[in-house]
């Protein structure tokens, strides 16, 4: 009987040593939030938006084409607002693409009325509305100084993603139309050559077809004239 008591105590005494062992699943870490992000980062946001003509920005490009761009009010309703705002004063028409660059950074970067990347337009600049729309192929973005709050004109369209912008600039808008255009602009910081917004719209504007930019002849070396050979 001591035996079989013995027994059934070492059998009680396997069976619970495992339960005592087990550990519940751990714990979640919280999610910390993006500092300056308007949106909740758990929350989804919509990749692609419907066709609106009042948000829809179109940047005819000397480049050889028109861009159509699908503006984001959505989360970034300052910047968006701003864009439409200069557009409609016809304040990008002319403004070239200062810098261009492939590699780390796969974007171009205009909007400067100066060209020389250190102008902007006389509206305030506007606050930073970092949202969770990734820097991928056509995002385009606002540019601004080491300041996050210092965003006004200036924009860069993505020719690749570069993942860690994100949080950092603020997503207004991504190409839907027309990247082969933007493919096309001139690189260079700046480029010799700089590709330029012929004309800007917004597409509830109702813009006339594109027009190729007018092509100038190159100056004459001094003391030649133009000469008209006879047919």
């Amino acid at each position: 009987m001591r035996f079989v008591a013995a027994l059934a105590a070492a059998a009680a005494m396997l069976i619970a040593m495992p339960a005592a062992a087990q550990k519940g699943p751990a714990a979640k870490p919280e999610i910390e939030t993006f500092k300056g992000v308007a949106a909740d980062p758990k929350a989804a946001i919509a990749t692609a938006v419907a066709a609106d003509p009042e948000n829809t920005w179109i940047l005819d490009l000397s480049s050889g084409g028109r861009v159509t761009i699908r503006l984001r009010p959505d989360v970034a309703p300052k910047m968006v607002a701003q864009v439409k705002t200069l557009t409609r004063r016809k304040f990008y028409d002319g403004v070239i693409f200062h810098r261009v660059i492939d590699g780390s950074e796969n974007m171009a970067q205009g909007g400067d009325p100066t060209g020389t990347g250190g102008g902007e337009s006389d509206l305030p600049d506007v606050p930073a509305e970092f949202n969770n729309l990734p820097h991928v192929r056509g995002a385009v973005s606002a540019a601004r100084t080491k300041e996050p709050d210092s965003a006004n004109s200036q924009f860069f369209i993505m020719f690749g993603p570069r993942l860690g912008f994100d949080h950092d600039y603020t997503v207004f808008g991504r190409v839907s139309e027309g990247m082969q255009w933007v493919d096309k602009i001139e690189r260079g910081e700046p480029p010799a050559s700089p590709t330029r917004i012929v004309h800007a719209y917004i597409a509830a504007d109702n813009p006339p077809a594109y027009q190729p930019a007018p092509v100038v002849a190159p100056a004459l070396p001094e003391g030649e004239t133009k000469v008209t050979l006879p047919q």
